[in-house]
Order: C-alpha cells, then sequence, then structure tokens
C-alpha cells in the first residue's frame, strides 16, 4: 500500500497537511451552513476555524525547509536540544533573550542567545521545524516578518526578536 502515492506527492501532501485539515474543516462547515437549521449556526464557527487553520499551515509550511542538514533539533518539556556533528546544545525556551538569523552561514542558522552562551542551529536541520511551535510563544515576536526574513537573501546576520532591546527606547537607527 506504501507504494499507492509517489514519495514526492506524500512529501508534498504531507508539507500540506495543515492547510488540508483546515480546507476540510472549513468545506465541513460549508456543507452544514447550507443544510440551514440548527447546524447553520455551528457551520458557522467551523468555516472560521477552518479558515484560522489554512492561515496557521500556511505560515507553518513556509517554516519548513526542503533539505537534509546537519544535526538534530528535538523540543521536550521547553528545552531546545541541537545536536550536530561539530557543535549542540540545550537551551530554556524561557531562556532565550535573543533570535537571530544568520544567512551568512552555509546552511542559514537560527541564533539563540541565553544566559551569555549562543547556540546555533541550522534552518534545515532535521527536526527543525518545531522551532515554529517554540519561536511562537515568544512575546511580541511578529512571525511574518520572520518568515520574510526567512526567503530574503541577506548576507548579515538579522535580529528577529529579543527580550530587552540593547539599545535605549527612542534611540533611532539611522
Amino acid at each position: 500500500m506504501t507504494g499507492f502515492i509517489r514519495p514526492e506527492a506524500r512529501a508534498a501532501l504531507w508539507r500540506l497537511r495543515e492547510v488540508l485539515a483546515g480546507a476540510a474543516t472549513a468545506a465541513l462547515g460549508a456543507l452544514w451552513v447550507t443544510g440551514g437549521g440548527l447546524l447553520m449556526w455551528v457551520g458557522i464557527p467551523v468555516i472560521v476555524i477552518g479558515v484560522v487553520l489554512i492561515v496557521i499551515g500556511m505560515q507553518r509550511m513556509r517554516f519548513r525547509i526542503a533539505g537534509r542538514g546537519p544535526g538534530v533539533v528535538q523540543i521536550d518539556e521547553g528545552q531546545i536540544s541541537y545536536f550536530g556533528p561539530l557543535s549542540g546544545g540545550v537551551v530554556a525556551a524561557a531562556g532565550i533573550e535573543r533570535l537571530a538569523l544568520d544567512p551568512s552561514a552555509s546552511p542559514a542558522h537560527w541564533v539563540l542567545d541565553h544566559d551569555g552562551d549562543t547556540l546555533f542551529i541550522p534552518l534545515t536541520a532535521a527536526g527543525a521545524e518545531a522551532l515554529f511551535d517554540v519561536f511562537s510563544t515568544l512575546p511580541g515576536l511578529r512571525m511574518e516578518r520572520m518568515l520574510a526574513e526567512m526567503k530574503a537573501p541577506g548576507r548579515h546576520p538579522v535580529v528577529i526578536w529579543e527580550r530587552r532591546p540593547l539599545r535605549p527606547e527612542g534611540a533611532r537607527l539611522h
């Protein structure tokens, strides 16, 4: 049965899994709305939930980077562990002080600063897609900006988020 769908098609469907689930949920809600009666009032919130799932699924899809980079990322009870061929470490998600993206590295890396230490995690590391959930819990992080920086070509590290800005409030950069 595993040979029923080509591996490339299976990988594409797996990458779109949240979007497909949201589309199915919205379609079910639309079916209920057209039926009328009591189900119509249940179908409207189901459509809204489906649309929200589609939006979140699109963000997750953009966060996933194809490829097999060095190392493995594991997330367990609020701790990010990276085990790489040359480096590694463990960071508590609550202890992250700054999140940056370094596109100058090959492959591009997430740079997590915490308690004076720095952890570098390649975007293409196995399990790196789980970082989306951790990053979404950082207060004030703008996900669309982070996703745009991931796709934009760059030569210098870019600070995506920091708990306390290094520059005084009101000080301009330029």
